[in-house]
């Protein structure tokens, strides 16, 4: 769970990144998943876009469902774009903002 310090860490670090995953009117297909799942494990932090005016899934329901199944966290969705985090269990390259205990 990511505390609203991290979170926003992770905003900021993906104001400038590029959109790499595009939902449009398939929906949510196994090779959405398995090329979220890649990117993910790649880069740590990845930006994906839902196609609003074709995609039968909204925003945060394609965020929410590639959370579940890939096992990361949703970080932001914000209009139609969305960003997921997930921590590389050997190399990780984004240090996160310690949580207050």
């Amino acid at each position: 769970m990511l505390t609203s310090k991290q979170r926003a860490y992770l905003k900021g670090l993906a104001a400038d990144m590029e959109t790499i995953i595009m939902i449009g009117k398939g929906g949510m297909t196994d090779e959405i998943v398995t090329s979220t799942r890649d990117a993910i494990t790649a880069r740590e932090l990845i930006k994906g876009k839902v196609l609003v005016e074709t995609s039968p899934v909204s925003p945060r329901d394609a965020a929410e469902y590639l959370a579940e199944c890939i096992n990361c966290e949703v970080v932001q969705v914000i209009g139609s774009k969305f960003v997921l985090y997930k921590r590389h269990p050997k190399e990780p390259k984004i240090i996160l903002p310690k949580a207050k205990k």
